[in-house]
């Protein structure tokens, strides 16, 4: 069973995005990181040309193996294990980017149902062979890649399961199982008149066990709530047996047995389904962007919009570096750039709003009946009033909406282009928050040039807002150094991570632990935290096979 849009070397499930597209975006780029001109990205290695280490399972394992499953369910061919190999974090794709696949798993199976899940798990327990849970491979933190020179490893892809069980319409919840992909899962859930409202910018080839493992945060969580407010229950299939949560809306007996699902990263067992709690779709969608003089107006207004009234369902603060890269990509007519295209720029300049300045770029949407969307948008864009913000109107909201899900496209086209790029999410109090910005800022911006990355480039967008915080997603860009790629990425990631945690945010948001986050997770949650993670290991998972360094060192 090939996956046909599930590349080795790059991101997703569409064609890559050429930065010739973007004529504006590639001059500023030039421009901040110092590139010289003639760019051209470096030709893919065909997978043909790639050595990987030969499967480290026997012949007589792999009969056993194969008892549990049909023919076409477990593959150990080349393309199925480089497939497999990894995520797509910068570490992963730059490897790729040379043909180097270093620990691909030994196996790939592709069980139908939980009891082939389950079947498998025993099989591996027995035989001291990992188990690596894979949804849609878009690990941004190390978290799926086989551990080297360790367990021979079979990576269990769960694409098979990914069907809506069922829908309950009187009490809006639906079970959906764990392989199901955004795009499918929406779908059918649409057909039926609901959705999940989760819009992850992996969204199109992530799946819902993956954002359920690694506590995801979608673009509308304002709205409709992070993955864990959507989750109700949950099965999993553990090497001690099946953990499997009661369909409730809420209960008080005891620590709640669904977070031990929440969040563990394929370090206790496979998520196989859960029971999600759906909404009947919108009947009205309204996106609008609004341009604030600073950074510190767009989220004070932010702020007031989630404390008062009704929150937006979605919410987008983009920071002056991430507006100006905004209005770059949005090049169409009908979209951001619409500005220029009417003479309205000279006009915002003149009132001093300058999108590819100190200017930053709000989105704002509310879902619901029509007349009911309107009225909040008509509120909303009053409360920005009172922070100076100027209405761009539904052309910037619609825009950006219509892009929301081609930056892990645009990474890879500009890793292709010989640039260093990468994200990192935390979180904080609204308090905090400018604070938090300035600390991560900084640290990276001293970081990139000791690394050789040139002058480099940061910018950060604000999201996932509560009434008590809000969300931080930073880019960092920068020139890389060949063939000493890695050690400068880590060398500013870990210098950003230690800013994070100084300044009081979390290791992490909605993208998870991973192996590269481990080293200061017991910084996070203090050494009793780790110890009841290290004891809940040791309870699902003794002969630690699952996922073997991820979350749980």
């Amino acid at each position: 069973m090939d996956t046909p849009d599930l590349y080795w070397w790059r991101w997703g499930a569409g064609k890559p995005l050429p930065l010739d597209d973007y004529p504006q975006l590639q001059t500023m780029l030039k421009a901040w990181l110092d590139l010289p001109n003639g760019l051209e990205p470096p030709a893919s290695i065909p997978l043909d040309d790639v050595t990987l280490n030969a499967p480290r399972i026997d012949d007589p394992v792999l009969r056993s193996l194969r008892r549990l499953l049909p023919e076409d369910a477990i593959r150990t061919d080349k393309l199925a294990r480089a497939q497999h190999a990894c995520g797509r974090s910068y570490r992963n794709l730059v490897c790729c980017q040379r043909g180097l696949v270093p620990n691909p798993p030994d196996v790939v199976v592709y069980p139908a149902d939980e009891g082939q899940v389950a079947g498998v798990v025993a099989w591996a327990a027995d035989r001291e062979v990992a188990i690596i849970p894979f949804g849609g491979g878009t690990s941004l933190t190390n978290g799926i890649e086989p551990e080297p020179e360790r367990h021979p490893t079979v990576t269990m892809d769960l694409s098979r399961l990914n069907h809506l069980v069922s829908l309950n319409t009187d009490s809006w919840t639906a079970r959906i199982q764990a392989g199901a992909r955004g795009p499918e899962l929406e779908a059918a859930l649409n057909a039926r008149g609901f959705t999940l409202g989760h819009f992850p910018h992996s969204f199109e080839c992530s799946t819902l066990g993956g954002w359920i493992a690694t506590r995801s945060a979608g673009q509308a969580a304002t709205g409709y709530g992070t993955i864990e407010a959507l989750t109700q229950a949950v099965r999993m299939v553990s090497p001690t047996g099946i953990l499997e949560t009661k369909n409730i809306p809420a209960a008080a007996t005891g620590p709640s047995l669904l977070h031990l699902a929440l969040g563990s990263e394929g370090a206790y067992g496979v998520i196989t389904e859960a029971t999600m709690r759906v909404r009947p779709q919108p009947e009205a969608q309204e996106y609008h962007g609004v341009l604030f003089h600073r950074l510190t107006d767009g989220l004070n207004a932010l702020r007031d919009l989630v404390q008062q009234g009704t929150p937006p369902t979605v919410v987008s603060l983009s920071d002056a570096a991430d507006t100006a890269v905004l209005s770059m990509l949005s090049h169409e007519p009908q979209g951001w750039r619409w500005l220029a295209d009417r003479g309205i720029e000279a006009y915002l300049s003149r009132r001093g709003y300058a999108p590819n300045g100190e200017s930053c770029l709000l989105i704002v949407g509310y879902e619901g009946e029509a007349t009911y969307v309107k009225n909040l948008v008509k509120q909303a864009v009053a409360t920005c009033r009172t922070y100076d913000g100027f209405h761009l109107g539904q052309a910037a909201g619609e825009s950006w909406k219509r892009d929301r899900f081609i930056q892990p496209y645009l990474r890879d086209t500009i890793l292709a282009m010989g640039m260093m790029v990468d994200t990192l999410d935390t979180a904080t109090t609204w308090s905090n928050a400018v604070n938090l910005y300035e600390v991560i800022n900084a640290a990276i911006n001293a970081a990139i040039p000791t690394c050789g990355g040139g002058s480099g480039h940061v910018m950060t967008r604000f999201g996932h807002a509560t009434p008590g915080g809000i969300s931080l997603t930073t880019t960092f860009w920068g020139r890389r150094m060949p063939g000493q790629e890695i050690e400068q990425w880590w060398e500013i990631k870990q210098a950003a991570t230690e800013a994070i945690l100084e300044a009081e945010g979390t290791l992490s948001h909605h993208q998870g632990i991973g192996r590269d986050r481990v080293p200061w997770l017991g910084e996070e949650i203090g050494p009793v935290g780790m110890a009841v993670l290290k004891a809940l290991k040791r309870t699902l998972d003794p002969e630690g096979i699952m996922n073997p360094g991820v979350l749980v060192p």
